[in-house]
């Protein structure tokens, strides 16, 4: 009598795949790898994650920063098999220097945020910057004397970053007087409507977004004194009304972009409304970085 066959074993999934670590590629990158790396990481295609850094660059820079954080704290990809499939010589540890500069980073900024906050020291936006300039800056001088991985090159990115924004935020108008609107120049749009001469600002001032002081609103007949006005704008476009039967006296400098005064070219600077007189009543000296310029009637 033949033995009856034993059953066949139930089927059962396989375990799943581990799940790869996030790190930067060496075989599909560009700059750094890090959108190889997150590719292998999430299976999304790298030319989108790139598309996407772009994207986030354009729209308003920070494609650039988280590049540059990420490129800093991914470690790189293991080594490919060497030649005739000899082992790759193991990577050497990676250096804690990367994580320490982040770390210290973002303390500083923290303790630069509670001075601001609790005392009457006003760093700005330069301070902010120069001292995260400054931790990034140890972080390389450490890393360059200690051993292990330290990518030295996301180190260079952000304090490339960091520079550019020190850069700019050195270029455009600092808060120095209390008659200045608003800290460092600000960025945003602005949209300023005073309605008698006591509501002008001596300064308006706007380090980048669109700026528009509209002093239209003032009866020409309540100046005594011609009103003096300052309008430094860094970069964005510039529209500057004043009342249609204003006497306007006008000094501008402008840099890179159009500047139409009134429709019309006048040597030297003085704009008279119909039936106005020699006496202005509005001394305009505008100081116009990158973008377009208007100053018009209401």
């Amino acid at each position: 009598m033949t033995a009856a066959s034993p059953p066949p074993a139930p089927p059962f999934d396989p375990p799943p795949a581990p799940r790869p670590t996030l790190r930067r590629s060496r075989t599909d990158k560009v700059l750094g790898g890090v959108a190889g790396g997150l590719a292998e990481y999430s299976g999304v295609d790298a030319l989108l994650w790139r598309v996407g850094f772009v994207a986030l660059t354009l729209a308003g820079g920070t494609g650039v920063l988280v590049y540059a954080l990420l490129w800093l704290l991914m470690p790189r990809g293991p080594r490919r098999a060497g030649v005739d499939g000899a082992p790759a010589e193991p990577p050497a540890p990676r250096s804690p220097v990367a994580g320490m500069t982040v770390a210290g980073l973002l303390i500083v900024v923290g303790l630069m945020v509670l001075v601001t906050r609790y005392t009457d020291l006003d760093l700005g936006p330069r301070g902010f910057l120069a001292g995260a300039l400054l931790v990034v800056g140890l972080g390389l001088v450490v890393s360059a004397l200690t051993r292990g991985r330290t990518p030295r090159g996301g180190l260079i990115a952000l304090g490339s970053v960091l520079t550019l924004a020190l850069l700019f935020t050195s270029s455009v108008p600092a808060w120095d007087s209390d008659d200045r609107v608003g800290p460092g120049g600000g960025v945003g749009d602005r949209d300023y409507h005073p309605a008698t001469v006591e509501d002008v600002r001596p300064v308006y001032s706007l380090g980048a977004g669109d700026m528009d002081v509209d002093l239209s609103r003032i009866d020409v007949d309540d100046v005594d004194e011609p009103v003096e006005v300052r309008i430094e704008h860094g970069v964005g476009d510039l529209d500057v009304t004043v009342p249609d039967d204003a006497d306007v006296q006008v000094d501008v400098e402008n840099g890179i972009g159009d500047a139409e005064l009134f429709d019309q070219e006048d040597e030297d600077g003085y704009f008279r409304a119909p039936g106005g007189d020699s006496r202005p009543e509005f001394v305009l000296t505008i100081d116009h970085g990158v973008g377009d310029l208007e100053v018009s009637r209401a």
